[in-house]
């Protein structure tokens, strides 16, 4: 079975008036739910919702701290290359963009790698552009033995893999997967992937179940929010993250709810969300799924981050930088490399402060590699 099944259930159905037919009580009846339902997340984001955001947020807070404590993983994005096959009318990336073009050399990853280890991070998440030509195989697999002398945990965000391809990454150190499908909507991702493999809607779908069984210990999945209607994508998210966490219960999943940022090229955002909404979709999963793993990046400001930690978010990114090489290349030409702009531009100390302050405990190490 893959999750395609379970999306298919919904596909066609006027999801805009379930959500509008939601009540109240409905509302009330979901927030102290354990059932796990379609019902109860239709219910915890439907607009009917925004009038008990108070309750959910208490209802939110007590089940993070329940499951998850008051810590939170800090990790730092690595970008290796921004070369790219696809045209993705939203990404910095877009191969059409005139983008300066970029690929880290073995010795430029070390130097990277060494400059983030000095902060004391141990969790990394490295990306490159989907491009298999420029950023093949083996040298994702070579940038993965240096980067393991230096980090406990590899979580890679790179194109989609077939499961054996998944398997020579596990076995070469990466232990975690970041894939966002970008948008749920079938007919949405068509028009908005105009060409490249990454327009294969149903290839990426199952992409995080493959390296689920290839032996990866977490997989995150995602939406970019301001692609399509966001609560028709929390929702499918919900059920992608649930349909995951009941066929691998031994692993740790995580969702990811990234707000689209100004980047390279001149695509619109034509379903904004204000930062309510973010609130509600955070505390709407973290109902609905209390062990998920929930991952607010340096896309959001400072202030935001701040006000949305106690509402069930477990991780954070920090000193982040979305240009390859963005850690130790300074030179003025390489200014042009970034995938968007960052809002909160703290650097790591400055986050693990905010949150010993808040009297929260960062986490840089949860595990060790054997």
């Amino acid at each position: 079975m893959s999750y395609y099944q379970v999306y298919s259930k919904y596909k066609g159905l006027p999801l805009e008036k379930l959500f509008s037919d939601i009540r109240p009580s409905d509302v009330a009846q979901a927030i102290n739910s354990d059932e796990q339902s379609e019902n109860q997340l239709l219910a915890l984001l439907s607009p009917s919702a925004e009038d008990y955001l108070e309750d959910m947020a208490q209802q939110a807070h007590r089940l993070t701290v329940m499951n998850f404590g008051k810590t939170i993983q800090l990790y730092t994005p690595m970008y290796l290359s921004n070369y790219c096959d696809n045209q993705c009318a939203y990404c910095g990336f877009n191969a059409a963009n005139p983008l300066a073009r970029k690929k880290l050399s073995l010795e430029e990853v070390e130097k990277e790698a060494a400059f983030i280890s000095s902060s004391g991070l141990e969790h990394i998440l490295i990306l490159t552009g989907d491009s298999r030509e420029n950023s093949p195989i083996g040298y994702i697999k070579d940038c993965l033995k240096i980067l393991k002398k230096y980090f406990t945990s590899i979580s890679i965000e790179i194109y989609a893999l077939t499961q054996d391809e998944y398997q020579e990454m596990e076995r070469e150190g990466a232990d975690g997967l970041t894939l966002y499908q970008e948008t749920y909507d079938q007919t949405s991702y068509d028009r908005l992937h105009i060409s490249g493999p990454k327009k294969d809607y149903l290839f990426r779908l199952d992409a995080p179940e493959r390296a689920a069984k290839s032996g990866m210990r977490n997989v995150n999945i995602g939406v970019l929010l301001g692609l399509d209607n966001w609560r028709q994508d929390a929702f499918f998210l919900g059920l992608h993250a649930k349909y995951l966490q009941d066929k691998f219960p031994d692993l740790e999943i995580g969702a990811s709810i990234p707000r689209l940022r100004p980047h390279a090229g001149n695509f619109k955002i034509m379903n904004t969300l204000n930062d309510k909404n973010m609130a509600q979709i955070i505390m709407a999963l973290r109902i609905f799924l209390p062990r998920l793993g929930i991952t607010l990046s340096t896309r959001e400001g400072s202030r935001l981050r701040e006000n949305l930690l106690p509402l069930g978010i477990t991780r954070m990114s920090a000193g982040s930088s979305t240009r390859v090489g963005g850690h130790t290349i300074e030179s003025p030409e390489e200014s042009n490399l970034a995938q968007f702009e960052i809002s909160d531009t703290r650097s790591v100390q400055e986050i693990k402060d905010m949150l010993t302050e808040k009297g929260y405990q960062a986490v840089l190490k949860d595990w060790v590699r054997l």
